[in-house]
């Protein structure tokens, strides 16, 4: 079931989020760069069809400049399932956020600031200095350039973000921020799950069955590596997780110049940790970050290999609320993901 020359997927194409009011989202989003595309809709008889949930769908996708990637599909159900994962610890199964490179992470870091002054539901961290790349290389302040990344993370009850801002250094095809967006953002470069299984044999869904490429693997992070890692995902004294990342095939296992944003990082905690489970607060139906989208062609092909996968729930191939092919299942891990057939 490997991937083929005769199929192609891309980077994440969207963030699916759960809204109850449709102005307030789009108002939000519009301060990252986003903007209004398509507006459709679904009967609850065809969105039991796709999504398992028994409501009317309206949907409003937004658009980032001209990427092809890290859209936003706003949900509006009639009856909502789920009030989602809300304002609640990363460091639990079914956990999905998206992440964001930005120009001004100290702009972002006075909102959220002035947000929780005036009683907002907010939680965040403070921007971390994380090195990336090199890690291993020792450099001499004031003497040398630092290459890295300030990041932090930011909740909200609708809302599951990490931004970063790079220092030192660009990769030209990982993320083109929005210079005229106020918060100076760029579209969703990346999304994460968080999954259990010292086996690693849940990870080759993504690389055999959807045909994504794999990178950085393996990587691990430990309380006592990572000032970021330790306090978004509340890390505990030599407790570690390890990273995954799949990517567009397009993509490049070796020259991190050449990689492309739409990552899918999965966050891999060893299984003798205990982590609540909340799959079902962050799948289609719950408000909030609760789905993830990829866009393919020949979503016939697609739909054969996830058959024959070990994926569960899977449905047929539908027409969704914008009038494109797809189709949804629930991977190994238990995260939900539909499929997008490109026009």
């Amino acid at each position: 079931m490997n991937a083929n020359n005769n199929t192609t997927i891309g980077g994440i194409y969207e963030v699916c989020i759960g809204v109850t009011d449709a102005v307030s989202a789009i108002q939000y989003w519009q301060q990252f760069g986003y903007q209004i595309g398509k507006i459709g809709e679904l009967t609850a008889t065809t969105a039991y069809q796709l999504y398992g949930v028994n409501s009317p769908l309206q949907a409003i996708r937004l658009h980032h400049q001209n990427t092809d990637h890290g859209l936003i599909r706003l949900m509006i159900w009639q009856n909502p399932t789920s009030a989602g994962l809300g304002v609640s610890s990363m460091k639990v199964k079914g956990n999905r956020w998206a992440t964001t490179l930005t120009a001004d992470i100290l702009g972002i870091l006075n909102h959220a600031e002035a947000a929780k002054a005036i009683g907002e539901n907010i939680l965040y961290t403070q921007p971390h200095w994380e090195v990336i790349y090199n890690k291993d290389k020792k450099s001499r302040p004031f003497v040398e350039p630092l290459v890295g990344v300030r990041e932090m993370l930011l909740l909200q009850p609708l809302t599951r973000q990490v931004l970063f801002q790079r220092f030192g250094y660009n990769v030209p095809n990982y993320g083109h921020i929005n210079d005229h967006a106020p918060l100076q953002t760029s579209q969703f470069t990346h999304v994460g799950i968080v999954v259990q299984d010292d086996s690693k044999e849940i990870l080759k869904f993504y690389e055999e069955v959807l045909g994504l490429l794999r990178v950085r693997d393996d990587v691990e992070t430990t309380y006592e590596s990572s000032l970021a890692g330790r306090e978004i995902f509340e890390l505990n004294p030599e407790e570690k997780f390890i990273v995954t990342t799949f990517d567009d095939p397009r993509s490049s296992q070796t020259d991190f110049m050449a990689v492309r944003s739409g990552r899918l990082y999965i966050i891999r905690f060893p299984e003798n940790i205990t982590l609540k489970s909340r799959f079902a607060d962050a799948q289609p139906g719950s408000l909030g970050m609760c789905l993830y989208t990829y866009k393919v062609q020949k979503i016939e092909t697609y739909f054969q290999r996830v058959r024959e996968s070990a994926a569960k729930q899977i449905t047929e191939i539908v027409s969704n609320e914008f009038a494109e092919n797809s189709f949804s299942f629930v991977a190994p891990d238990g995260y939900f993901w539909t499929l997008v057939e490109s026009n």
